[in-house]
């Protein structure tokens, strides 16, 4: 604090003698540094502290705009773009006046450079602020490109970038003029005429083989042309349009794109650069899109970009054939990252293409005088290309792609050798597809490239002192050799995988090898790996009990596939090392990892049956049993269990047989238990009828608890959905009975148990259930059973019934009781997928959607908060049909995002007020949506809009803001001109956050999940700061600066911020999206 006030103190000292250095000092080297020194002053966010001095500032420079010295103009440019970050709104105005003043008078050509220049200056450091002057100042820009002056075409066309980065809302409507303006300029070239280089259309075809063209040597050079620079600055304001205007991507294809691939043939090698900079931006502007782009039902009139590049793609391959063999390495490196953006968009699209193209990645990689960043740009486009592309387009080219890429491998810089590996693992795959034989690869003979693909790897592999990356990638290269030709090199294999399992007990290498012997282990060659298994198989098991997440499901992955295919070789004492360090991995605090331990166990029961007999009465069966009880078993660990279940009790072991078993399955977790009950009755039909007989009579008995009565329901419907039970005269009666229980509990595991029954055998059971809904007057648990039939029973099945549900459903549409109402609603929805050509003409019948939207204006929350929750379900799952509505929704949307006080009101709990906010799920659903929309439907958004309602849910309940801070940050990956203009608004509520404090006095008063949740929302709020600092130049507002500065200082804060930057890579965002995803979808 003490030296921010002694830093003000000496600026407000130094500032008026500056001011007069910079006005009245005829000493040019003066005013130079004076200039420096204040714009040195207003850069460091010491503007604010200035800001009596502005006036006076602004008066000293203005003059200066028209000096004689070019040196002294761009210092008070510079100047005066610092001022405007921090200047009070009258400065700001003055001095756009002045300059819209001079820019009409236009006196001579050298200060009008200078005004625009300037402008274009205050618009990249103050774009928020001269949006509204926009009006005034584009038609005199525009005006100024027409005049025949380059210098002056090229600033007006650098203020037209500034404007469309900037000022994003306010040039919207000028886009189109500034995208022809631009276009016209970037084929500016008066000295130079092209008509020569396309005399021949079909050249390409004819020059695969020309291996000696180096490009024109004679290229056209005259120092005083300056055309050029306009070229350049066209082509990066439509990179800047392109970047922002992600709305616009049809109209981009259809006039920019083609535009710009002819002048991938442009003479100067820095313009050609920024041309295919670019033609890149709107390839990664087509990539993010996809999701929306490529729905089938989107946009049926006219064409999707996605299907307007596709159309493109043999101009684009015909412009960049000569350059892949120019002598410029820049403009090959362009030409790399060019073609691997393409197939990452479309994958597939160079397939008619690769005898082009291969010829010219050739070249780079033999090339003396390629770069080593050229040759790892260019093994990394032919990887993508390789693993986006069928391998028989390849083969013809193989005979000529091997030597160089084998002479890469060989290469003494790491990084390529690297790169190389990854190329050659592919080129592995290419020569000898294991996975889908197709006729290409029928016909194509490996043979005279295995020994060199092999001989220049095993070099790798052996050398111990190289580096880490070319170490993985070697085993990675050699697993896949071996995998794939393992049958063709008999003498090698054996000293091979000696030096695999060398590698298997090096701390270092260890993961990559267990994956590549997991990889041979499944090859359908049957490599022979008896001789290393002995060593190999306890080392495995040692993993098991490693602190390394990732090596144990790998290890695991890597037993379950020797015992599948090698289980012969695999002795009782190699199964014992492993079941011996099962126990600690099977528990419920990893499911993945018991899901494949159990995986491993159920391999086990059909490969070593006899091992099996150790589990009676150990640690594993009681880790087993543990894990069933446990509420969180679902999904694929719960499948693995019951798979485990049935394999152990075909194995007839002693002491585990099905009664053994039965009697063991008891707990809280009845669903769970019921499930392995069912698959234990599945694997022993014989013992089935006897257990079923059980089970009715443990639900009739008026002595049974409500635990015993619970397990039986859910165990007879578990079985019945896999076993016709119709055999039971009573089984009807008794569930029937159990919907009259005391306990909820009981009445809708018998509702679920009719409905799985039901399945079992749906003529016995569905007319039943049927008239039973019809005459009872317990509809709703009979519509849960009739529900749970719709989900579970086969389509061929239920077909000859359709019509009766559907019939019966519709009788109960209006039932009074909003509950029933909605299990209507999913069975109808349901069965209208069972036969969608009839049915959802009738349901449309029923509902448009667009009529269904008008609930958004319901009256009732609850109505206008279900009907959000289908909204966002649409928009996730079919945005096409929402699309053309949102301009009417949208509205309604936002509008449920406002906190309305009347909804909020206070609840007293004994000498405590409570305050309850009604509508906090109806924002909830509406930030949700809004969420999706960034998804789906990006391009029909006003993002200015959407940004104020983000704004607003960033100082709403925690919810809600947890919600936001997750737009924020995918909002600056986005639409980053957008956010940055809104930076300042956006940035204070943030700050709000990560400052907020549980104040001590109400310790006792809190609970612990309080503070959990404050932490919590506090590291969201950073990982939204951390998304906003990814964008450019955001580090230049006041405010940011001033937050990062606050960070820095906490201790706390730092800390998290430490934490947060070192986890944000893109995948970690990615995965913070899709688990939003799966709890918006669950």
């Amino acid at each position: 604090m003490v030296e921010i006030t002694v830093t003000a103190s000496v600026c407000k000292k130094i500032t008026g003698r500056l001011t007069s250095a910079i006005a009245k000092q005829e000493d040019v080297s003066v005013q130079l540094e004076a200039l420096d020194i204040m714009a040195d002053m207003l850069c460091r966010y010491l503007g604010g502290l200035l800001v009596n001095f502005h006036p006076s500032i602004l008066s000293c420079l203005l003059p200066q705009l028209t000096s004689p010295r070019l040196a002294v103009r761009k210092r008070t440019i510079m100047a005066l773009g610092h001022l405007v970050m921090s200047c009070g709104n009258l400065v700001f105005i003055d001095l756009i006046e002045h300059l819209l003043t001079e820019l009409g008078r236009n006196d001579n050509m050298s200060t009008t450079r200078t005004y625009i220049q300037c402008t274009a200056a205050i618009s990249r450091q103050a774009g928020h602020r001269i949006g509204e002057y926009l009006e005034k100042i584009i038609p005199l820009v525009v005006k100024f490109c027409n005049v025949d002056d380059d210098e002056l075409r090229e600033y007006c066309i650098q203020a037209f970038e500034s404007f469309v980065r900037r000022c994003p809302k306010e040039v919207y409507q000028h886009v189109p003029t500034i995208i022809s303006i631009c276009l016209r300029y970037l084929t500016y070239d008066p000295n130079y005429n092209f008509d020569d280089e396309d005399e021949d259309d079909n050249a390409m075809d004819a020059e695969q083989n020309d291996e000696d063209y180096q490009g024109s040597d004679d290229e056209y050079s005259d120092d005083d042309d300056m055309s050029w620079k306009v070229r350049r600055a066209a082509a990066k304001c439509l990179d800047a349009v392109v970047s922002t205007r992600h709305e616009m991507l049809p109209e981009f294809y259809r006039s920019v794109s083609p535009a710009l691939v002819c002048r991938f043939k442009e003479r100067e090698e820095n313009v050609k650069a920024d041309v295919f900079h670019a033609y890149l931006s709107l390839l990664k502007q087509t990539r993010p899109a996809q999701s929306w782009l490529a729905d089938p039902d989107a946009m049926e009139q006219g064409d999707t970009p996605l299907t307007m590049l596709q159309s493109q793609v043999p101009m684009i391959v015909k412009a960049l054939h000569k350059q892949l063999k120019e002598k410029s390495v820049k403009t090959r490196q362009c030409c790399f990252n060019m073609l691997t953006e393409l197939v990452n968009v479309l994958p597939g699209a160079l397939t008619q293409h690769i005898p082009v193209l291969i010829p010219g990645i050739i070249f780079s990689l033999n090339d003396k005088s390629s770069s080593s960043n050229l040759k790892i740009d260019a093994l990394a486009c032919l990887h993508v290309i390789m693993v986006t592309h069928p391998a028989h387009a390849f083969h013809a080219h193989v005979p000529a792609l091997v030597p160089p890429v084998v002479a890469c491998v060989g290469d003494p810089f790491y990084k390529i050798t690297s790169e190389a590996l990854l190329v050659t693992q592919q080129l592995v795959k290419v020569i000898r597809p294991l996975d889908n034989q197709s006729e290409g690869s029928d016909s194509f003979d490996p043979s005279p490239y295995i020994n060199d693909l092999f001989t220049c790897t095993i070099r790798r592999l052996k050398a111990a002192d190289i580096d880490q990356e070319v170490k993985e990638r070697a085993i990675s290269c050699m697993g896949q050799i071996i995998c794939n030709l393992g049958d063709r090199l008999p003498t090698e294999l054996p000293g091979t995988l000696l030096i695999f399992l060398e590698r298997l007990k090096n701390e270092i290498t260890r993961l990559t090898t267990v994956k590549a012997l997991t990889m041979i282990a499944g090859s359908p060659l049957k490599i022979d790996l008896r001789p290393v298994l002995p060593d190999a198989v306890p080392i495995l098991a040692s993993f098991l009990r490693k602190n390394q997440r990732a090596l144990k499901l790998c290890t695991l992955a890597a037993l379950d596939i020797l015992l599948r295919n090698y289980s012969s070789a695999v002795t009782p004492v190699m199964v014992d090392a492993v079941l011996a360090e099962l126990p600690p991995l099977i528990s419920e605090s990893d499911m993945h990892v018991s899901q494949m331990a159990l995986s491993f166990l159920s391999t086990l029961a059909v490969t070593h049956p006899s091992s099996l007999g150790q589990l009676s009465g150990g640690n594993i069966l009681q880790q087993l049993i543990a894990l069933v009880r446990s509420p969180l078993l679902q999904g694929g660990a719960l499948a693995a269990m019951l798979d485990f279940y049935q394999a152990l009790v075909a194995t007839d072991t002693p002491g585990l047989g099905y009664m053994d078993l039965l009697r063991m399955l008891t707990g809280p977790a009845y669903c769970s238990i019921a499930k392995c009950v069912a698959a234990l009755t599945r694997a022993c039909p014989t013992e089935g009828p006897a257990v079923v007989g059980q089970f009715i009579q443990d639900v009739k008995n008026s002595r049974s608890t409500d635990s015993i009565r619970l397990l039986a329901l859910l165990s007879l419907g578990e079985v019945g959905h896999h076993v016709d039970l119709s055999s039971q005269p009573e089984l009807k009666t008794v569930i029937l009975d159990a919907f009259s229980s005391s306990s909820e509990e009981v009445k809708s595991a018998a509702s679920y148990a009719l409905g799985s029954i039901a399945v079992g055998n749906l003529p016995e059971y569905l007319p039943f259930v049927l008239q039973e809904i019809s005459s009872s007057k317990r509809q709703y648990l009979l519509l849960h059973s009739l529900k749970e039939i719709i989900s579970s029973a086969s389509v061929s099945g239920l077909k000859p019934y359709v019509e009766s549900v559907w019939s019966l459903l519709l009788k109960h549409c209006e039932c009074q009781e909003e509950g029933t109402r909605n299990v209507v609603a999913e069975c109808l929805g349901k069965l209208t997928l069972i036969d969608p050509e009839t049915l959802l003409p009738r349901l449309k019948g029923y509902h448009a959607v667009s009529d269904f939207l008008k609930t958004l204006e319901d009256p009732d929350l609850n109505v206008r908060r279900v009907a959000l929750v289908t909204f966002n379900s649409a928009a996730h799952n079919k945005p096409s049909l929402i699309r053309e509505l949102l301009d009417s929704v949208l509205p309604q949307l936002y509008n449920e995002t406002k906190v309305r006080k009347e909804l909020i009101r206070e609840v007293e709990m004994g000498p405590f007020k409570h305050t309850v906010d009604d509508g906090l799920d109806l924002r909830k659903a509406a930030f949700e949506c809004m969420y999706t929309l960034l998804d789906s439907c990006l391009d029909r958004l006003d993002i200015f809009t959407f940004l104020n309602h983000v704004e607003d849910g960033l100082k709403d309940h925690y919810d809600i803001k947890m919600l936001t801070f997750l737009m924020l940050a995918r909002l600056s990956s986005l639409c980053p001109s957008a956010v940055l203009q809104r930076l300042d608004r956006l940035v204070e509520p943030l700050r709000a956050t990560c400052t907020t404090k549980v104040h001590a006095y109400s310790l006792q008063n809190s609970v612990k999940q309080e503070f959990e949740k404050q932490d919590e929302l506090k590291r969201s709020a950073m990982r939204a700061v951390v998304a906003l600092l990814t964008i450019p130049e955001a580090e230049k507002s006041p405010l940011m600066s001033e937050f990062q500065s606050q960070i820095s200082s906490n201790q706390e804060l730092a800390a998290i911020f430490d934490s947060i930057q070192r986890d944000s890579s893109s995948a970690n965002m990615e995965s913070m999206d899709n688990q939003l995803k799966d709890d918006i979808f669950p």
